[in-house]
């Protein structure tokens, strides 16, 4: 089977419709833009917004750029959630894919 963006976002997409079985199409749309912001976090830092897991809204300030070397594990493809690097703090943070609000 051939691996592309496609498949990412297919994969992102039927992870939030199954988390929270809202439309498979606004399901798309988000899964769209964890898209555009993976590819913006590789090409630098990009402020964006998400839902907590207590509720609270975290303005996130991150990038994916450089950090390579900082990484650690075995870098399994993880389709819940969305790591980054934190630039504020310092440190990878991740939030899970359906809890993204908006990117700036």
């Amino acid at each position: 089977m051939k691996k592309n963006f496609r498949t990412q976002v297919f994969r992102w997409a039927y992870e939030i419709l199954r988390e929270t079985g809202k439309c498979f199409s606004v399901c798309l749309v988000k899964a769209w833009a964890l898209y555009r912001l993976s590819k913006a976090l590789r090409k630098g830092i990009v402020y964006f917004a998400y839902e907590k897991t207590d509720g609270t809204l975290r303005k996130a300030k991150g990038t994916l750029k450089d950090v390579q070397r900082l990484v650690k594990g075995t870098g399994k493809p993880n389709f819940k959630t969305m790591s980054y690097f934190d630039i504020e703090t310092g440190g990878f943070r991740s939030f899970k894919v359906e809890n993204l609000i908006t990117v700036y």
